[in-house]
């Protein structure tokens, strides 16, 4: 048989051991879910990291894509700028030398006007009784070539 007084010990020191090992197995268990709730804690922040890094790449990728086409829009409005400077500047060109072409055609008209008046005076000098010199006469009017002039006469 068992000794009552033997047992009875036994149970008193269960029952002081006991509580003992539930409050630590207590312990045990609301470190272990304070460790869990911080990894909770911890896995959230991670995610949501995650997720406002993922709004920043799509959203610098949609920034991206904008200065892109708006590169390309810049890039197509500079050369209808270019086209646009390169037609005033032809038409300025083409201005320019249809005035400076009727200038000198007005120069070549008061060259031959010119020409011809003196033509004249030298037949009216020649008329006089002075030597022509295409005739082989060696005197000259003032300014004359003294090579024979190539000019149809």
């Amino acid at each position: 048989m068992v000794d009552q007084n033997a047992a009875l010990g036994l149970i008193d020191e269960l029952r002081v051991a006991v509580p003992e090992e539930v409050r630590a197995a207590k312990r045990i268990n609301a470190e272990g879910e304070r460790i869990i709730e911080k990894a909770e804690e911890e896995a959230e922040r991670i995610v949501g990291k995650a997720q406002e890094q993922a709004a920043f790449l799509i959203g610098e990728r949609g920034l991206t894509q904008a200065a892109e086409l708006q590169s390309r829009e810049i890039i197509s409005d500079a050369h209808h700028d270019a086209d646009d400077i390169r037609r005033g500047a032809d038409e300025y060109a083409v201005s320019v030398l249809v005035g400076l072409e009727d200038d000198v055609v007005k120069t070549l008209q008061s060259i031959k006007k010119g020409i011809a008046l003196l033509d004249e005076r030298r037949a009216a000098i020649d008329g006089e009784g002075g030597l022509d010199p295409r005739d082989g006469g060696s005197e000259r009017l003032e300014g004359e070539a003294a090579e024979p002039s190539s000019r149809s006469r």
